[in-house]
């Protein structure tokens, strides 16, 4: 099937865009999958830190009003330890990691806190004791039980941050990852862009530069116009018409010639 300049330019085109269109599609999908999926990776972590930062704040806040009970020579009020609140956040915790590997941290924030709170329960017995030294108490019993739920905390914490960070960068890996179609797209349309310049070049102006050059030859020096290429367009009908037009142009010329040398014989004969 023979196509025209027109529909060969159209195609050509439409090729690059389709090919950029594609790329770009895919580039954005990919981005769009992978940046939700870490970002709701990246808000678990977050939420957890948060959470995280509230239980050593509750345990803090507690340990002191222990502390303060025991160092106040007056009576003062036994803190409660609002464990139902405590092990709520750690609850959201669980369901915010739970496909996490560090979730088991969690349990072990959980279990700290249990012993711990156990152990501060003995305050009001020791306070009413006249054999148990309450600081003895709280140094050797109470706040070994403090530091491994501290401990714990921490290094839930820390695990947290090595998560969120281990997420950021792959966000910044997928983000470098979804933009390679584009750049795959740009690239491969820059080569098509190329390509169709060659093209251009090679089937349609180098043949017009000679088929100007071919009759400029026959308008200043009388050539016969012999320029043939392979085609199956509007140009090579072109050609073939430039070829027809001088070639009947150049018998018409040699005719006229061949005429008014026939007149100017016949002048010459007639005169005395």
């Amino acid at each position: 099937m023979k196509l025209s300049i027109k529909a060969k330019l159209t195609l050509s085109l439409s090729a690059i865009a389709v090919i950029l269109l594609i790329s770009e599609t895919i580039s954005v999908l990919e981005y769009a999958k992978m940046s939700t999926y870490v970002s709701d990776l990246i808000a678990d972590d977050i939420s957890s830190l948060n959470t995280a930062h509230k239980l050593a704040d509750i345990s803090n806040k507690y340990n002191l009003d222990i502390l303060a009970v025991i160092g106040d020579d007056a009576s003062a009020e036994i803190p409660k330890f609002d464990q139902e609140y405590f092990l709520s956040h750690c609850d959201s915790l669980r369901t915010s990691l739970e496909s996490n590997a560090i979730q088991p941290l969690t349990d072990s924030v959980v279990y700290a806190c249990s012993a711990y709170v156990l152990t501060s329960l003995e305050l009001e017995n020791v306070l009413d004791s006249y054999f148990i030294d309450s600081r003895s108490w709280y140094f050797n019993r109470l706040q070994p039980s403090f530091a491994q739920l501290r401990s714990d905390i921490d290094a839930l914490e820390k695990a947290i941050y090595h998560d969120l960070e281990k997420n950021s960068q792959t966000f910044e890996r997928g983000f470098y990852r979804s933009i390679i179609p584009g750049i795959v797209a740009v690239a491969v349309g820059l080569l098509l862009v190329v390509m169709l310049l060659l093209f251009m070049l090679a089937y349609y102006v180098n043949p017009l530069n000679k088929m100007l050059g071919g009759l400029e030859g026959y308008r200043s020096y009388n050539k016969k116009y012999t320029y043939t290429f392979d085609g199956d367009d509007e140009l090579l009908k072109l050609n073939e018409g430039i070829s027809e037009l001088t070639s009947e142009n150049l018998l018409l010329r040699k005719r006229l010639k061949d005429l008014k040398s026939k007149v100017n014989d016949e002048l010459e004969g007639n005169q005395p």
